[in-house]
C-alpha cells in the first residue's frame, strides 16, 4: 500500500492524516508535493498525523526532515502527531526525536501552534 493523505483544516492548522508507507519513490514524492502545495496556499502550520503509517524508510525520514526545513524557512511550523512505535523508535535511533515537536494529543498539538516558541 502506498502513501495516502487526507487534509483537513482545524483553525489555523492544516492537519494531514497520513496512512500507508512513506518510502523511496512514490511515498516521498507525494509527501513533498503535498507540503509544497500547502505552503503555496499559505498554510504554514502543518500537523502530520502519522497514526496509520505502516512503514517509513530512510528516504521517508529524509523527506520528513526536508519538509520540516522547508516549512521552517517559510516561517511556519511542522509538528508530528501519533507516532507508531516503529516510527517513534526510528526517530529515537536517528536522534531526530529531539528535532521534531512530537505530540500524542491532537487538541494539544493544534493549540501548541498558537503558543510562541521559546
Amino acid at each position: 500500500m502506498s502513501m495516502k493523505a487526507t487534509i483537513r483544516q482545524v483553525d489555523s492548522v492544516t492537519v494531514v492524516d497520513v496512512s500507508g508507507r512513506i518510502t523511496l519513490g512514490e511515498g516521498c514524492t507525494q509527501l513533498r508535493e503535498l507540503i509544497r502545495d500547502q505552503l503555496s496556499k499559505g498554510n504554514k502550520n502543518i500537523l502530520l498525523n502519522l497514526a496509520d503509517v505502516t512503514y517509513i524508510d530512510s528516504s521517508g525520514i529524509g523527506e520528513l526532515v526536508s519538509a520540516y526545513t522547508g516549512v521552517s524557512k517559510q516561517g511556519g511550523g511542522l509538528k508530528l502527531l501519533n507516532l507508531t512505535k516503529k516510527v517513534h523508535d526510528l526517530l529515537q535511533i536517528t536522534k531526530l526525536y529531539t528535532v521534531f515537536d512530537v505530540h500524542d494529543d491532537e487538541v494539544k498539538a493544534i493549540s501548541s501552534f498558537s503558543k510562541p516558541t521559546t
